[in-house]
């Protein structure tokens, strides 16, 4: 009854907010800031904005610029101070707004930003405004620079795709939210995106919620049934599909990157500590406890202290610490939110998603109330394992903020420790199944433990392949790696702007965005990066990185002109900037994949 009465509420919170995302559905920019211009009796041009109701205009990002990219000095009266979540204490403009330019020049570019009150902040948008003619246009072109000047003297992106200097595809991830829809309304893309969620359970991102979910278990000892199992792990994917459900609609109303945030070098500190912490408790150097009131209250449950309120909340929690990890249909449900303004819609896809990722925690909860050992030895060993797993995870974060070769030494020593205690406890009954498999999985963990130690003495820095540095010298006419120093970084549309015009003409791009915090892309840069096939596709390929360990208001600026959610993705353009259809590559992605990508963007067979 209690998982029927959060499901209800869950539901229904959905359903109130439904009625009112609809109605706020945003407008167009140029329907939501309608601007005009007319000469003044001194000939200055004069700039009046008519703003519709329940939207806003900065005054601080009112912009001008002539042909030749010289600034004009912009006057305008002031506005109303509003504390903006983006941007602090700024003044803001309802209902009107008006700017002038002195002795403005026959055709200048205009530039200007504003927002929705409760809902999206619009990006910077730029106009031509024709003083002979009267009218504030679309974006022109003046010169080959022009992308970077309008980018300099606005600090923001226009939104007209074609004008900028490249043009970008239809979002795959995003297009299969508005295919789903068309196709078969809401339920085809719950069911859709609760398929996805199901694939990106077994990736390595949701790999720590095995070990938690299991150790949950484990500490019911006697009283886990398969029933009890299949409840608990209910409970804890409900919860969990709920986390990603609000965190979406947390990301629409406030419109911040959540999945930044959560992924900053501080949180991912922070979630590696816990993870060491809940390795030593297993390992029974102490014992975690809830507060003695609410252990009390538990205690008089017949169920114990493993309460379905409890799975709940450690479902939640797991979906703060470990869910925020970019996916192409994490990111298309995220923009599709921004793009139409839909909460709800965007909300329940992201919770099919999560409900996705719980069903295999809820298919091994069940059968683990039959499978795993009540009491004895064998329980201590295996929450022992468990302790293992969370050390794993805990080191597997801690990678981003230590230098490989420390990184490199704690896998040996990791694998080293395991592979002991493996080892030792299959010396019992040496006949039995479960000891011989124990004894072959130390002797593995020690034998991988012995190659990462020489591979530190060759350079190696990948666990995975501590002996590549060895065939890499083989091979004589082997291909250079790509390292992250190859790449030319940007941090704003200028800078990016200037990088593409000064790059060879008809020369591929390549836009990595990615982040020091970044799990995902450690492996990218240390495994696909090295990769021969990856390495000769990319030749000619003009290398661009936006690194978003600082993530600052220019960089946010750019990734919303980028459709781009969070690292890792990989944007591809063509010789004539223009990105190519199924190209972008989000999350998790082979050298295969990176290869093809890289092959289709310089007009290649995949």
């Amino acid at each position: 009854m209690r998982i029927l009465a959060f499901t209800f509420v869950i539901l229904a919170l959905f359903r109130v907010v439904s009625p009112a995302s609809a109605l706020e559905t945003p407008l167009a920019m140029d329907q939501a800031f309608k601007a005009t211009v007319e000469r003044g009796n001194d000939g200055r041009a004069i700039i009046r904005w008519a703003i519709n109701d329940g939207y806003y205009l900065y005054r601080d990002y009112l912009s001008a610029e002539g042909e030749d990219g010289r600034k004009l000095e912009i006057q305008s009266l002031p506005g109303e101070m509003k504390e903006d979540p983006s941007f602090g204490f700024t003044e803001i403009y309802y209902k009107t707004a008006m700017a002038s330019i002195a002795e403005a020049p026959a055709k200048f570019r205009l530039t200007y930003q504003g927002c929705q009150d409760k809902g999206l902040c619009y990006p910077p948008t730029t106009k031509t405004v024709d003083m002979a003619n009267l009218t504030v246009g679309a974006e022109g072109v003046f010169s080959q620079n022009s992308f970077a000047k309008a980018a300099q003297a606005s600090a923001g992106i226009s939104m007209d795709a074609t004008q900028e200097g490249f043009s970008l595809a239809e979002d795959s991830a995003q297009t299969a939210v508005d295919l789903l829809l068309a196709d078969g309304g809401l339920i085809l893309l719950l069911a859709g995106f609760l398929g996805f969620g199901l694939l990106l359970a077994f990736t390595p991102c949701v790999f720590p919620m095995y070990p938690i979910v299991a150790a949950m278990l484990a500490r019911e000892g006697e009283k886990l049934t398969a029933r009890r199992g299949f409840l608990l792990s209910l409970s804890y994917a409900l919860a969990l599909a709920s986390a990603f459900g609000l965190m979406g609609m947390a990301a629409a109303w406030s419109g911040q990157n959540l999945q930044v945030a959560l992924q900053s070098t501080y949180a991912v500190a922070a979630i590696s500590i816990l993870f060491a912490v809940l390795a030593l408790a297993n390992f029974g150097l102490f014992h975690i406890q809830l507060p003695t009131a609410i252990s009390a209250r538990f205690a008089k449950s017949p169920q114990g202290a493993s309460t379905i309120p409890g799975a709940m909340l450690l479902g939640f929690s797991s979906a703060l610490l470990i869910g925020p990890c970019v996916t192409a249909p994490l990111a298309g449900a995220l923009l599709y939110i921004a793009r139409t303004g839909d909460v709800v819609i965007g909300a329940a896809a992201l919770f099919a998603l999560g409900l996705g990722k719980g069903i295999p925690l809820v298919i091994m909860a069940t059968a683990s109330g039959k499978a795993l050992p009540k009491a004895g030895l064998w329980m201590e060993k295996v929450r022992q394992i468990f302790g293992f797993m969370f050390l794993a995870t805990a080191l597997w974060l801690a990678t981003l903020l230590m230098p490989e070769r420390l990184t490199l030494l704690g896998w040996a020593i990791l694998a080293l420790s395991f592979g002991i205690f493996a080892f030792g406890a299959g010396t019992g009954d040496q006949k039995s199944g479960v000891s011989v498999l124990s004894r072959t999985t130390g002797l593995a963990s020690i034998i991988w433990a012995i190659l990462i130690f020489v591979g530190l003495g060759i350079g190696a820095t990948d666990p995975l392949s501590p002996l590549k540095p060895l065939s890499s010298a083989s091979g004589s006419g082997s291909l250079a790696s790509i390292k992250k120093s190859d790449f030319q970084k940007v941090s704003s549309i200028a800078s990016l702007g200037s990088r593409l015009d000064s790059s060879p003409p008809q020369e591929p791009t390549l836009l990595y965005v990615t982040a020091d915090w970044c799990v995902t892309c450690r492996t990218i840069e240390r495994s696909l990066l090295t990769a021969p096939d990856v390495v000769e596709a990319l030749k000619g390929v003009n290398l661009i990185s936006l690194d978003l360990t600082k993530l600052d208001a220019n960089k946010q600026a750019l990734l919303s002109r980028l459709k781009v959610v969070g690292p890792p993705t990989m944007v591809f353009l063509d010789g004539n900037r223009r990105e190519p259809e199924a190209t972008r590559l989000i999350g998790e992605f082979s050298a295969a994949d990176l290869a093809a990508s890289a092959r289709r963007a310089q007009g290649s067979p995949p």
